[in-house]
């Protein structure tokens, strides 16, 4: 009697054991219409299959997880395009599945662009159709020959008409602005959009003879904020950022020569 109960204590924690010590994978996403594919090795000692339950949004599935390939399918749950999925697969010890095609939860960047534009402040307003998930919108402005990111806003990732808007800090003169997605496939720009700011030419120059301090003016000779960008010769930028005057006691003197973009300008500077 005493052996078959210490048998029967020793399967009852080997099996706490063998679920304790068990994993599990975490899928995280949106809902995009398509089904995830398993790959599903046998455990370890070679007896059973590596997976023995999937979640969805933490409900149970009626997937055959017990084969070497299974699908994980979405179609029970009545899930709208879009919607937000958390997919738990859970294994044995000492094994584990591969999820074959995990980009399928991914949302991509589906949108349209219905109707987008910018005033001379700067202020861009946008109308999108059809986005497919939640990926956020990244506001790109052309400055000193390249595209600069200058702020992000969350895609509301529903089918129907959305409105976003973005205030943007203009440079002097002819302006170019655009918004874009970024997904598992890559970059998705919209068309640029063009417009004329009423900012003034902006200047730099030293603020005195210690070189401690750039100063910023407009052509009307009063201090002017700017966005800005110090590098060296070999490209790494040292300083960025926005208004009047920036510190550069920090930088590296020794006649040594900078860079410095601003407005829309790009011009040089000697540290002494």
């Amino acid at each position: 009697m005493k052996k078959v109960f210490f048998g029967l204590i020793c399967f009852l924690s080997s099996f706490v054991l063998a679920h304790a010590e068990a994993g599990e994978i975490v899928l995280e996403g949106t809902y995009q219409g398509k089904n995830l594919y398993v790959q599903n090795p046998f455990t370890n000692s070679g007896v059973g299959f590596c997976v023995y339950e999937v979640r969805i949004n933490n409900q149970v599935t009626t997937d055959e997880v017990n084969s070497s390939a299974f699908e994980v399918d979405f179609l029970s749950f009545q899930l709208a395009i879009g919607a937000p999925v958390v997919v738990t697969i859970k294994h044995k010890d000492g094994c584990r599945p591969r999820v074959l095609n995990p980009e399928v939860i991914k949302p991509k960047a589906s949108f349209v662009v219905v109707g987008i534009a910018c005033d001379a402040e700067g202020n861009l307003t946008w109308k999108t159709t059809n986005e497919a998930g939640p990926i956020p919108y990244v506001v790109e402005q052309y400055r000193w020959n390249k595209w600069v990111t200058v702020g992000t806003v969350q895609g509301k990732g529903t089918p129907s008409e959305n409105k976003y808007s973005f205030k943007v800090t203009p440079h002097s003169g002819k302006n170019k602005v655009r918004i874009k997605q970024v997904d598992y496939l890559g970059s998705h720009p919209s068309t640029d959009v063009p417009f004329n700011s009423k900012v003034l030419p902006v200047t730099f120059a030293m603020k005195d003879n210690t070189e401690k301090t750039i100063i910023f003016k407009s052509a009307s000779g009063q201090p002017a904020e700017t966005m800005y960008e110090i590098f060296d010769g070999f490209g790494n930028v040292v300083k960025k950022g926005f208004g009047s005057s920036v510190d550069i006691s920090s930088l590296q003197g020794g006649k040594k020569t900078y860079y410095i973009n601003f407005d829309k300008e790009t011009q040089s500077f000697v540290k002494k």
